[in-house]
């Protein structure tokens, strides 16, 4: 009798799950286990919003796999002493896993792949969760791409469609006398239930990933191009989480974007796929450049003059009370729903990074603790985009006014209207700027600056050209790193 161990990680589905599939192959008994590791010796662990979303992500898993007559173990505790324990107890002679790509799980993967091959196991690792390898895509001379055109080109060349596989019909039964943690006693919920939101927002799983990209496809694909860019319209797919967690592949979404007859023509369908694109740069870049996690592409900012003792600058625009609605609007949406709109995204971290001078590694980190999206590549890669110091970045003096991205892209104030409540009776015009409204007027409404809604923290004009003043101190030549993986693969 046959049994394997299959180890799920960021790859919470059944569906298109290469690992899932080579362990069904010739096995008499499966493991399906999730082991959910101690924060300690770890550079990111996981953020608290993203927890609250692995814990029904794991219930929702669980509840597949008991439909084919399995169900899943989890774990808590060192990866390799329990799949190690886990081998022993059930003669397991043969692991698989799907690869995962941020520097600290490479490093780990890479370990425990040579401890159970030097212990006698059958050790296979997949691809489960980008179109193309890290390793895959280079520059004809074999370094890493570092602008992301050329490698969205290189991407094209290779061909996007990779048709994906389908869910097992059933699966093994457990080895007897199986046993695991309860899902509660990992304690990725919080005690304080600050949560509530998230419910109203989110459904989580594999089923709720596909059934909301395909509502996405057949309502806002077309209009995708230009509609993505306004925060009060659902003209995104939000399916950011469900890639994460991998409850649907990135092989799925190409696929189900061929039910478009101008697959690859359309705006909208092109323009999307610009986007899953981007996801695969940005693994790209921290597999090659594992120090951009937290440390810039362009080493002159090491050199930028950060503003001081910015703790309560940092403090007000992490609660949303900045005085710009659409930064405020932007900041409270995060709090309570786990995701902010891409484009506000944008328009928070330039205030951050260039208006108020703080480093973006803050902004990065808040966002880590608070998206449930939070995706060490693509929020670092996001964050330096912004600050101006990573690959193919905005430049330095690209400062987003947050009062004109206001009225251009929130025209109505439709967003700032359900975000930043105590302004809704502000006309359109102004809702983006109520400074100019009038005390007054304001007070007719029931507004007090000050009180009920804050005067802006910092004056635009004086802090671009303070901004511009201290970028102005790192205009040398950028000093571009040399090093990149020579591996060629990953764990």
């Amino acid at each position: 009798m046959t049994t394997a161990v299959i180890w799920f990680r960021r790859d919470l589905r059944l569906s298109d799950n290469p690992a899932l599939l080579a362990g069904l192959a010739g096995v008499d008994n499966l493991i399906p286990v999730y082991i959910h590791q101690s924060p300690i010796n770890q550079s990111w662990p996981i953020g608290s919003a993203s927890r609250w979303w692995l814990h029904h992500s794991l219930k929702a898993l669980d509840d597949s796999l008991c439909s084919l007559g399995s169900r899943l173990v989890l774990r808590h505790g060192n990866p390799l002493e329990i799949l190690r324990e886990l081998i022993k107890a059930h003669g397991a002679e043969s692991v698989y896993w799907n690869r995962l790509y941020d520097p600290d799980e490479v490093a780990r993967d890479a370990f425990i792949k040579k401890a159970l091959r030097d212990d006698g196991l059958r050790v296979e690792t997949f691809n489960g969760s980008l179109l193309f390898e890290p390793w895959e895509i280079r520059r004809p001379g074999g370094e890493p791409y570092r602008v992301f055109t050329p490698y969205w080109k290189a991407m094209q060349a290779l061909g996007l469609h990779r048709p994906p596989e389908p869910a097992p019909a059933a699966m093994p039964p457990l080895a007897e006398g199986m046993h695991g943690d309860s899902l509660d006693s990992l304690e990725l919920l919080p005690r304080i239930p600050w949560d509530l939101g998230f419910y109203d927002f989110w459904s989580v799983g594999e089923a709720a990933a596909k059934a909301r990209f395909t509502e996405f496809r057949d309502t806002n694909l077309a209009s995708y191009k230009t509609g993505r860019d306004f925060p009060s319209q659902a003209g995104t797919s939000r399916i950011s989480p469900h890639l994460h967690f991998g409850e649907i592949s990135p092989r799925q979404v190409v696929d189900f974007l061929r039910h478009d007859q101008d697959f690859g023509l359309a705006g909208g369908c092109e323009s999307y796929l610009r986007e899953i694109a981007w996801r695969e740069f940005a693994a790209h870049l921290l597999f090659h450049f594992p120090h951009t996690a937290d440390s810039p592409m362009d080493d002159r900012f090491l050199r930028l003059p950060w503003g001081k003792d910015y703790g309560d600058d940092l403090k007000r625009w992490e609660m949303g009370s900045t005085g710009f609605p659409i930064i405020d609007a932007g900041m409270r949406e995060l709090w309570h729903t786990g995701w902010m709109h891409n484009r506000v995204r944008m328009i928070v971290a330039s205030l951050l990074t260039k208006n108020l001078l703080i480093p973006w590694q803050e902004g990065a980190r808040w966002f880590w603790d608070t998206l449930v999206d939070a995706d060490l590549a693509s929020n670092s890669m996001g964050w330096q985009w912004t600050a101006g110091c990573g690959a193919d970045a905005a430049p330095y003096f690209r400062i987003f006014n947050p009062i004109l991205q206001g009225e251009r892209f929130d025209p109505q104030g439709e967003y700032v209207r359900r975000w930043v409540p105590e302004l809704s009776a502000l006309p359109s015009r102004l809702i983006h700027k109520p400074w100019e409204v009038g005390d007054s007027k304001l007070a007719d409404i029931g507004v007090k600056l000050g009180n009920d809604y804050p005067y802006p923290m910092v004056d635009l004009k004086a802090s671009r050209e303070r901004a511009l003043k201290a970028f102005g101190v790192i205009k040398t030549p950028t000093v571009v790193p040399t090093e990149y993986s020579s591996t060629g693969r990953g764990a």
